[in-house]
């Protein structure tokens, strides 16, 4: 059974940084492009980051670029964001998934709310 569990989510100032951790289980993680997307309030889903399997490509959208970096660990099957400099726009519940398809909710996990305000 694949488990993505997100956490780390929480209220920051902006300006402020949090680091987004999802510990996964039931795929073979390290031959999997991994996704960061994010759902703000009335808009859909969009991907935030990913990164190949052994690291050595990652991406991220213009909005967040030189603010997020994404790194994981294969060895515990756990995926990272950190994120600093943080905006009110961040403002979302974040989610990883295994792969491009993260707006299927049967690809993510439960999400790990983020509030950027003062």
């Amino acid at each position: 059974q694949v488990q993505l569990v997100e956490s780390g989510g929480g209220l920051v100032e902006p300006g402020g940084s949090l680091r987004l951790s999802c510990i996964t289980s039931g795929f073979p993680f390290s031959t999997w492009w991994m996704y960061w997307a994010r759902q703000a309030p009335g808009k859909e889903v969009e991907w935030v980051s990913r990164i190949s399997p052994y690291s050595r490509q990652k991406g991220y959208r213009d909005s967040v670029k030189g603010r997020f970096t994404i790194s994981r660990d294969n060895d515990n099957a756990t995926l990272y964001l950190e994120m600093r400099d943080l905006k009110p726009e961040d403002t979302a519940i974040y989610y990883c998934s295994k792969g491009a398809n993260y707006a299927d909710p049967q690809s993510r996990g439960q999400g790990t709310q983020v509030t950027v305000s003062m």
